[in-house]
């Protein structure tokens, strides 16, 4: 049995679905577990998880002893300053996308050069990211559209989306990078374009000063990829579909299903989202443990950075 010792900093919704499947995670294996939260607002931990806290410090305190690992799941804007505060306390770290708003930033120090610096990037591990890379010959596409359509005030139940990180430029928000999971995706799939052209705006009437559209079109040697990113679609869209020689297949993620559009044939994927998210922190933990490479780099996450902030060419 391992006594694991995690910290998160921060303790948004994202924090919080962490935390309850890392303590699934590490109960199943039969191994003891503390999770601390450090966090800007106050000493205590929310009470839908307040069971599986250990202890809760203010940014202020004087943290005790080594982590095992630490998530950062802070603002974006806060995600560099927060790497290179508590680096001296783990060896490993599980950060949330995008791993910075500024694409200037780097982790290259030779403080940083044995340690685990892991990019969240969960729909890699989702059953229909999942069901393409191993199913189907994706890479004979002509060509390729991602969508990710969504209403902003909707995201999160009970909390007014104008106070949220999203509406707010100045934390790192705004759905070209709010929305980085499709140009991950893409890019673990396809590749990084040979050039990529995009279009960063705010067209909508949300009460937001952060940008609510972005559209991207992309070359590849052999295809084109589009992209588009919105915070004021009304009805969720979020698909994956391939031009194939033969087929046209839509991989849809909000339905959990793969339609094969010619043929008419469709394959459910029978999962939750935790599925999927299980899944990744199994693969970090395999890569905390030096069981795998890290397929997810900062190095790697600042490239796609720079396609979602339009600073790629």
């Amino acid at each position: 049995m391992k006594k694991y010792r995690i910290a998160f900093c921060g303790c948004g919704s994202i924090a919080k679905r962490h935390i309850g499947n890392l303590a699934e995670i590490f109960s199943a294996g039969g191994d003891a577990f503390e999770i601390d939260l450090i966090r800007h607002a106050g000493r205590t931990a929310d009470a839908d998880i307040k069971e599986l806290v250990s202890h809760v410090y203010s940014v202020e305190d004087r943290i005790q002893g080594e982590y095992d690992a630490v998530f950062v799941t802070n603002p974006t804007s806060m995600h560099y300053s927060t790497i290179v505060k508590y680096a001296k306390y783990t060896d490993n770290f599980f950060i949330e996308k995008p791993i910075f708003d500024n694409t200037e930033l780097r982790l290259d120090d030779i403080s940083f050069r044995n340690k685990v610096i892991y990019v969240a990037c969960p729909l890699r591990y989702s059953g229909v990211l999942q069901y393409i890379k191993n199913n189907i010959s994706y890479r004979k596409a002509y060509s390729v559209r991602a969508t990710s359509s969504s209403y902003l005030p909707d995201w999160r139940a009970g909390v007014d989306y104008r106070k949220t990180y999203s509406a707010k430029r100045q934390l790192g928000g705004g759905v070209s990078i709010d929305l980085i999971h499709e140009w991950d995706y893409l890019t673990h799939l396809f590749g990084f374009p040979e050039k990529a052209y995009s279009i960063i705006d705010k067209k909508s009437d949300l009460e937001i000063d952060s940008d609510d559209i972005a559209i991207y079109i992309s070359r590849y040697k052999d295809k084109t990829v589009e992209l588009h990113l919105d915070y004021f679609g009304r009805k969720t869209i979020r698909t994956l579909e391939l031009f194939m020689p033969d087929e046209t297949i839509v991989g849809d993620f909000a339905a959990s299903e793969i339609r094969f559009l010619k043929t008419g044939k469709v394959i459910k994927i029978e999962e939750q989202r935790n599925d999927y998210q299980k899944r990744e922190l199994n693969h970090f933990l395999d890569i905390m443990h030096r069981r795998t490479t890290n397929d997810s780099t900062w190095s790697d996450a600042v490239k796609v950075l720079k396609l979602a902030k339009g600073e790629s060419r």
